[in-house]
């Protein structure tokens, strides 16, 4: 299932009074405006799974990048449709980004609000002096002590969104007389329900720092460490059935009543500890050398409902919907539309809608289920197993900034990671069962009970699992990296260009802590080890032409080592590399003009993006097949590209209209070489799948915005009407298998034309529904004899549309049944979607003193 991360710091879009990193020793970070205080990661989602979004955060002047994070960010929407991976995350010079997968989890610095405004930001073609800038752009965000706001800070909110309540209290004393600095907060964030019923929410955020300026500020020690130690449960994606029927386009089948208290299924568990050294040493006035030593042990576990042996307890499985029985589609389909049919439909459908109990989970029946069989010495029917994805990272950043003259600056950098991602999954609770045996049920059907191949782990054959015991698979990958960059910059006349580079090194590794019986000599131990050479070179260019009339070009290429998560064809199983994996491939490349007058502020951009040997690995359970499938796509190549455009009109000194729009594809060029291996077989089989011209998913990529705001007197007033279109939902690759569609015109026709090419409808992929959103907030500050008091609401989606997709994903299961029946049950009709909050809202009250 799709899972999403949002932007909880993107909020520092809207704000560019902040100082970059290059900024003197002990400055003080600037003071916002009080409008920033409306960006709160519970508006943007920022705890979800894995963050979606590119943090695209401006170029002070260029009004689109400037707005678009945070002003579409309950849509999801991600800046050009990049991925987060293109998006270099970095504090205090050190990369932030997962070395396993490229994402950067904006959890991680949950609760962080204040810490994380102090900033500097790069979009893809600029000039900065932490990082060449990837496809997506690059932030630093300064952890400093001595950089933040003085003076004490405490915001209590409400809201009716991923939480209800949150309190904050922010400390930053400044940098006193004896050169020390000391800054912390505690942020606390809880839900006893979030806006998804059956969902909770409890966050504790914490930041502790202290830096010490020695002698005449030459040089500085800061250490800051951080923290977000999470619990929550989660919202699970429906077809466009299941809400009906439930008739909530938020009905979540991830919970159920236990003993009538509500109980979800899928609880994550998410804390990443993190301390982080700076050492920044002023050579002299126009040399400044910054060094940085990183430390994080990540913790994260997400649990699921499984079952052995046993009909499939998820109340949204596809066999208790009505469809399931009469087909609502296909008016020539005889054989599922007799009256028996119906009559089933009319059962399935009063049972559904009679009592809220019967669509969702049973929790009491599933620890009856398990205590009879029990009693009878059996293995749990039901279970509920956690995955853990932890990681040990250590990060060590050096960054050189010199200014050669006034008009000329060159950044030379260094930067090592070492990774060890631990990757396992332990039995978190039995259900009242007593006994379960690490073997894999789903190859009982191919192999006998006594064959090697059903082991999960032939070094403990036959393996009583216990609660808290680890089962299923257990690995780690190990990955190193190493990177050298440079840049320079000059003023030319009326010309600014950057010229950067950069040269990197990365190995990968997997360690199996089982021996799996599918590959019995390949599973256990450690794997080769491969290694990549990357690098590129970027060009950026402003031409000043007067009168407030600027042109911008950007071109860059690099190849880009392919990321470990997609790197193993089936890590749970083995150690094999996936085949023919090679460096990524990008160029990359934009054109855009401004014009900036005194009422006037405009931008537009047309951006051009082309990648090859594009990889991507996909772990799904395929009902088809009763299995796991190990999923590799190969030899890909992609495209990006559009047109983004911004205009601010200044009508008075108060009150201005903003506009904002963009038109884009991202799109896949050619169909890929696909390679999957099954988990009740050890073989792998090859063939085409016809994924050409299949869209990134999950984010609009036609988006509008019409934007009025007044600032005057302490009053903060906004409102926008925002449009999103050509929302794509992640489209399922068996589905358009070779295979498959062989299979598909044996069952059904209609795939092949005459002369044997595949037809357009055949490959068509699910889209979700648009639409418009209306979103305001309306704020007051109020300046104190003893500090400030600034209070403000948030309201999204106002006229409550709950028919704007924000995503998900098609189903990886036929429409037919092995033999080549037709289903009454269409999954190519029932995507999996999710829907945008209705009207929520958060109120903030926030005292400075």
């Amino acid at each position: 299932m799709q899972k999403k991360l949002k932007l909880a710091v993107i909020a520092l879009c809207y704000t560019p009074l902040l100082h970059a990193q290059s900024d003197s020793i002990g400055q003080r970070g600037a003071v916002l405006s009080e409008s920033a205080f409306t960006f709160t990661e519970a508006q943007l989602g920022e705890d979800d799974d894995m963050s979606q979004n590119v943090t695209i955060v401006n170029s002070n002047s260029n009004i689109y990048a400037s707005e678009v994070g945070y002003l579409f960010s309950p849509m999801r929407f991600r800046y050009r449709a990049f991925d987060q991976k293109f998006n270099d995350i970095y504090i205090n010079g050190v990369p932030m980004n997962d070395i396993e997968s490229g994402q950067f989890r904006y959890s991680v610095v949950g609760g962080l609000n204040q810490q994380t405004r102090n900033m500097e930001f790069s979009l893809p073609f600029e000039s900065n002096n932490f990082a060449m800038p990837s496809m997506g752009g690059a932030n630093n965000y300064n952890f400093r002590p001595a950089a933040m706001p003085t003076g004490h800070r405490l915001t209590l909110s409400g809201a009716n969104r991923n939480y209800t309540l949150r309190g904050m209290y922010t400390f930053n004393s400044g940098l006193n007389s004896k050169g020390w600095a000391f800054s912390g907060n505690v942020t606390y964030r809880w839900a006893n329900e979030g806006y998804v019923e059956g969902t909770f929410y409890n966050s504790l955020s914490y930041f502790l720092g202290v830096q010490k300026v020695f002698g005449d500020g030459a040089h500085s020690l800061s250490l800051v460490t951080w923290g977000n130690p999470t619990e929550r449960a989660s919202q699970g994606a429906g077809t466009d059935e299941m809400y009906w029927l439930a008739n909530d386009r938020y009905y979540n089948p991830y919970w159920g009543y236990q003993n009538g208290k509500k109980r979800n299924s899928r609880i994550v568990t998410d804390f990443a500890p993190t301390a982080l050294l700076t050492w920044d040493w002023k050579i002299d006035d126009e040399t400044k050398l910054t060094t940085s030593l990183m430390g994080k042990y990540s913790m994260y576990k997400s649990t699921k409902l499984n079952y052995n042996n046993a009909d499939n307890p998820h109340p949204n499985y596809w066999k208790n919907m009505p469809s399931s029985y009469y087909d609502v589609w296909d008016e020539t389909d005889a054989t599922n539309r007799t009256e028996q049919c119906l009559a089933d439909w009319n059962t399935a459908y009063d049972y559904w809608t009679s009592s809220k109990a019967n669509r969702q989970i049973n929790w009491d029946r599933l620890y009856y289920s398990n205590r009879q069989v029990s009693a009878q010495g059996a293995d749990a029917m039901y279970y509920i197993q956690a995955k853990h994805n932890d990681a040990l990272t250590v990060s060590l950043a050096s960054t050189l900034n010199k200014q050669l003259s006034k008009n000329s600056q060159l950044n030379l950098g260094i930067i090592a990671s070492t990774n060890k991602g631990m990757h396992y999954q332990t039995m978190e609770d039995l259900l009242g069962a007593t006994t379960y045996h690490n073997i894999n049920t789903y190859a009982l059907g191919t192999y006998d009970r006594n064959a090697d191949e059903i082991q999960y782990d032939l070094n403990n054959r036959n393996g009583v699992v216990r609660e808290g015991d680890r089962f299923g698979y257990d690995y780690n990958l190990l990955v190193n990296n190493g990177k050298i960059w440079s840049s320079y910059s000059e003023n030319f006349g009326i010309m600014h260009y950057t010229i950067a580079a950069k040269l990197g090194y990365t190995s990968m590794q997997r360690d199996g802590r089982m021996r799996n019986g599918m590959a019995a000599n390949n599973s256990y131990g450690k794997s080769k080890t491969a290694q990549f050479l990357d690098g590129g070179f970027k060009l950026g260019t402003s031409f000043n032409l007067g009168r407030g009339n600027t042109l911008t070009f950007g071109a860059g290429y690099e190849h880009r080592a392919p990321q470990a998560r997609n790197a193993f064809a089936s890590p749970e199983i083995n150690n094999d590399f996936v085949l023919n994996l090679k460096n990524e491939r990008v160029f990359s490349t934009e054109i855009g003009y401004q014009l900036q007058t005194s009422w006037l502020h405009a931008n537009i951009n047309a951006y051009y993006s082309y990648l090859t040997n594009v990889t991507d690995w996909q772990n799904f359970y395929f009902d088809d097949i009763n299995s796991f499938s190990y999923v590799s796509l190969t030899g890909m190549k992609k495209e990006y590209y559009g047109v983004e455009a911004g205009l601010k009109f200044k009508v008075t000194s108060a009150f201005d209209i903003k506009l904002i729009g963009t038109i884009s594809d991202a799109k896949i060029k050619n169909n890929a070489h696909v390679r999957y291996m099954n988990s009740t077989s050890a073989l792998y089989t090859d063939e085409i799948v016809y994924n050409k011209g299949m869209r990134d998913s999950g984010t609009p990529l036609t988006a509008a915005s019409l934007g009025l705001s007044y600032h005057s007197g302490g009053w903060y007033l906004d409102l926008s009407c925002n449009y999103y279109d050509r929302i794509y939902l992640s489209y399922s690759p068996c589905y358009r298998y070779e295979s498959t569609l062989n299979a598909r015109q044996e069952a059904v026709g209609d795939i092949y034309d005459n002369e044997g090419n595949v037809r357009a409808s055949a490959l068509e992929q699910a889209q979700g529904h648009g639409g418009f959103m209306l979103d305001g907030s309306i704020g007051r500050s109020i300046y104190l004899k003893r500090g400030s008091l600034s209070i403000n609401l948030m309201v999204t989606n106002i006229l409550n549309n709950q028919n704007l997709c924000t995503g998900g994903y098609e189903q990886s299961r036929s429409d037919y049944t092995s033999s080549g029946n037709i289903r009454a049950y269409r999954f190519s009709k029932n995507p999996m979607k999710f829907y945008a909050y209705g009207t929520n809202g958060m109120l903030n009250i926030t005292y400075r003193f």
